[in-house]
Parts: structure tokens; C-alpha cells; sequence
């Protein structure tokens, strides 16, 4: 059977029933009649469901199939057959089945509908059935029994975000020991250190990379810390948080099953109803998403300023080419891997702004905007893992420093007015600074001819290695 777009060969058709009446489908589908009104229904665009969140899913459907087979609530047989279809899901990773939009009404019960449905059919068919078939096993009944989409939806986005918070860790832990790397090459290369873009003091190429690697440093102790409040789920709460339709002896089996499936350390929420009424925690985590953008971000249009020209600007850095930049300048190179980062972290804080207004539009015991929440937080995710990813391999790694230009920069800056102050004061100092003009040689000149100090001293307050040092 091919089950491409969820659609086989259509050698027929079946009836299916619901509240709303009834729905012909291709008989070999694998999603049933909730699933085909809600793909009619959510219409906005091609965007499916996250992969992510459906694999999470999918084992929550798995884990809870197993716990009833174990507390003799379901028939081996059937059990059996579910966590069957739930392996081969997920060791195939077909999910062309799943086509509910991204995003929809319902708090995420269309997606919940289209999962059991297609668990269910896939338990039919492999065990000689024809989809459909729901008095051997049923979607709701079987699939769905002790949860409802408002426990399902939220725990399963929890444990999507904690595989993705663990690899988001890795890849800025990766980026920090790469900035270290070169805060090492360059630790000895001087060049001018600038503030609000104009000339300030001198410091070296490492401690600009330094700088880079301590601020990458909090973003990921900060991500590799969030995952402690996604680690509460609030499956078994069901619809309200209050457990109806749910035992006890049933929370705590699929909690086991689920920290088996997943290699997360998962816990009962010790109050469900509060996580399936609130939605801080994701907010929490976005928030930290969108400091690891402006870092991101600040890091990359530094790049870009400094790797200006070749012959027109900076040039205190090249980024290595990785494509032509121009359609009508030959040879004109773009630092397009820092741009591509900068435009992955506006999404970020983009994402980070629709999710703080969906989760404050939550009402009373749930939040209908769940399925916003969650695309725009896996999205965050998957956007900086790969950003990063790349930008390390591609423009962190690769990069050279000019050292001839940073110190052609250096020394063509009035920084000895600054080390003056300590000397003759800032007046005096703005005076000299204001008499030659900003020129560097003509502040020499006037500063030994004033008499204000010696060659001897003029060398040694020059000395751009001891304004570098915090140990002066």
C-alpha cells in the first residue's frame, strides 16, 4: 500500500461517522474523518505539524499503550498492535499521514485526532485489517484512552523542546570553544577598540573574541538550565488538569515508560491543572531563545563591520568566501553566512514576541493558542541550532585577522589623548586633542614640545600592550 500524502492507490472508498454526520475517504487512508474536517477547515498555508512534536506524541501514544496493557486495561492483542504502529512510525519517520496545518483552532486537537487516527488504522492494517475499522481498534477509545489533547499537546511539546534544548547546548558550547580558539590565535595581534563606532582605546583581536566567547558562555548555562522547568508534564491531568477519566496507577506507569522511550529525567507536574492553564514556562524559554539571538546578532553585524572593504573599509578580518556576491561586480564577496544568522535571529524574536502574546491569551483552564506556541518554538529552536551550526563551521572557524590593518588603524587614532588624562587632566587633554586635528604625529609633536613629557615617556605611555592590560 502507498501511503504517500496519507493516500494510497484509491481502489475505493469508506464511510466514516462522527457528531457533524458522515465523510467518504479513500478507503486506504490512514488519518480518518477528524482529521480530513480539520484539513479543510485550517487552510492557511502547506506547513504541516512539526516533526518533532508528532515524534514526541507518537511516544506518549506508545508509553500509554503500554501502561494499559500492563494494568490489564486493554486487550494484549490490541496494545500490542498499537505500540506496533507507533514503532513503525517512528522508525520510519513517514509521517505523510499527518496533515493537519501548523497552526489551528482547538488547542492542538486536530493534531491529537489525526495522530490517533493514524495509530489506529496503521494497528488495523498490520494485523490484517482494513482502516477504518474502529470496533477492533479505535482511535479514541484505544489510541486516545486516559488522555485528552490537553494533557497530550503541551507534554509532548515539553519533550520536543528538551531534545532540542540538549542540542541547542551542544552546538553553543561548540561556538564558545571555537570564539576561545581564536581568542588564543590573536591574543597577541593589537588593534583599536572602538565605542559608538568611533575610535576609543586599544585591546587585541583575542580579547574581542574573548568577549564574544563569555557572552555565547551565559547563553548556553542559561538554555542548558531551562530544561528543569520542561521536565514537569502534566499527562494524566487529561482535560482540566484534574486526572478525570484518568487513574493514578496509570500516570505513574507512563511516566516510567516515558522516560525509557525519551532518556529525559520526566516527572508528574505536581499540580497538572496550573501546567494545562499556563504557559510561562515556554515563554521563559523563548525568552532565553531570543537572548541567544541578540548575541547572535551583535556578534555578526560586528563581523560584518570589521571584514568591510576589502579596500574601502575595516578589513581587520576576512571572512572566508563561500559564494560570488554579485550579479554585476565581479569578484565582489558578501559576508552572506553573518547576514543569513542576523535574519534567523529576527525570527527569533519575532517568534519570541507571538509566543509571549499567545501565552497571555490563554482563558481560564486552557490556552486555545497552544499550536502557535509550539511551531514558534520549535522553529526557534531548529533556526538556532542550524544558525549556529553553521555560522561556527562557516564564518567563526574560517575567519583570518589582519594584523597589519588593525595596527595601520591603531596608529592612526588619537588614543594617546586618552592616556594623557591620568597626566595632565581631561581638559588640557581635549585641548591637545582639539589643536592637532585628531592627526596622531602632530599630538606627538605638540605633547614634546609643550614639554608635557619626554621621548622616554612619550614610548612608555604608548606602550599599547600595558593600555591593554587589566593589570596596569
Amino acid at each position: 500500500m502507498n501511503t504517500e500524502n496519507g493516500i494510497g492507490q484509491e481502489t475505493g472508498w469508506r464511510m466514516e461517522q462522527d457528531k457533524l454526520g458522515s465523510k467518504m475517504l479513500p478507503e486506504d487512508v490512514l488519518y480518518g474523518i477528524n482529521t480530513a474536517r480539520a484539513a479543510e477547515n485550517f487552510t492557511l498555508d502547506d506547513r504541516g505539524v512539526n516533526p518533532e512534536l508528532l515524534t514526541a506524541m507518537i511516544k506518549i501514544k506508545k508509553a500509554a499503550a503500554m501502561s494499559h496493557r500492563d494494568l490489564k486495561e486493554m486487550d494484549k492483542k490490541k496494545a500490542d498492535a498499537i505500540v506496533m504502529a507507533c514503532d513503525s512510525l517512528l522508525a520510519s519517520q513517514d509521517y505523510s499521514a499527518f496533515i493537519t496545518n501548523h497552526l489551528q483552532g482547538g488547542a492542538g486537537t486536530s493534531t491529537n485526532m489525526n495522530v490517533n487516527e493514524v495509530i489506529a488504522n496503521l494497528a488495523l492494517v498490520l494485523t490484517g485489517h482494513k482502516p477504518g475499522e474502529y470496533e477492533i481498534i479505535s482511535p479514541l477509545d484505544d489510541v486516545n484512552r486516559s488522555q485528552s489533547t490537553n494533557d497530550v499537546y503541551p507534554s509532548a511539546l515539553r519533550i520536543a523542546a528538551i531534545g532540542l534544548v540538549r542540542r541547542l547546548a551542544d552546538e553553543l558550547s561548540a561556538l564558545q570553544e571555537e570564539l576561545q580558539r581564536k581568542e588564543n590565535t590573536y591574543d597577541q595581534v593589537l588593534k583599536l577598540g572602538r565605542t559608538e563606532l568611533m575610535d576609543a582605546l586599544p585591546i587585541t583581536a583575542g580579547q574581542e573574541f574573548g568577549a564574544y566567547a563569555q557572552a555565547i558562555a551565559r547563553d548556553r548555562w542559561r538554555i542548558y538550565k531551562v530544561e528543569e522547568r520542561l521536565r514537569q508534564l502534566n499527562l494524566g491531568g487529561t482535560a482540566v488538569g484534574t486526572g478525570s477519566n484518568s487513574r493514578k496507577k496509570y500516570t505513574f506507569r507512563v511516566m516510567e515508560y516515558l522516560r525509557d522511550l525519551t532518556g529525559f529525567g520526566l516527572a508528574i507536574a505536581e499540580y497538572p491543572m496550573d501546567l494545562t492553564q499556563n504557559n510561562d514556562v515556554f515563554t521563559e524559554v523563548s525568552g532565553l531563545l531570543k537572548a541567544v539571538a541578540v548575541n547572535l546578532m551583535k556578534i555578526s553585524n560586528d563581523l560584518r563591520l570589521m571584514n568591510m572593504g576589502p579596500g574601502g573599509g575595516l578589513a581587520e578580518i576576512t571572512l572566508a568566501p563561500v559564494q560570488q556576491g554579485s550579479t554585476i561586480m565581479p569578484g565582489k564577496i558578501n559576508p552572506v553566512i553573518p547576514e543569513m544568522v542576523t535574519q534567523a535571529a529576527i525570527q527569533v524574536m519575532a517568534n519570541d514576541t507571538a509566543i509571549t502574546f499567545s501565552a497571555a491569551s490563554g482563558q481560564l483552564e486552557l490556552n486555545a493558542f497552544l499550536p502557535l506556541i509550539a511551531d514558534r518554538l520549535l522553529e526557534s529552536l531548529q533556526l538556532l541550532i542550524n544558525g549556529i551550526r553553521i555560522f561556527r563551521e562557516k564564518a567563526i572557524r574560517t575567519l583570518v585577522v589582519n594584523p597589519q590593518n588593525c595596527r595601520k588603524h591603531l596608529e592612526h587614532s588619537p588614543v594617546l589623548v586618552t592616556a594623557l588624562v591620568p597626566v595632565i587632566g581631561y581638559d588640557k587633554a581635549a585641548a591637545l586633542a582639539r589643536d592637532s586635528g585628531g592627526d596622531m604625529e602632530q599630538l606627538k609633536k605638540l605633547v614634546l614640545e609643550q614639554g608635557i613629557l619626554t621621548e622616554e615617556q612619550l614610548f612608555q605611555l604608548l606602550d599599547y600592550r600595558n593600555l591593554t592590560s587589566y593589570s596596569k
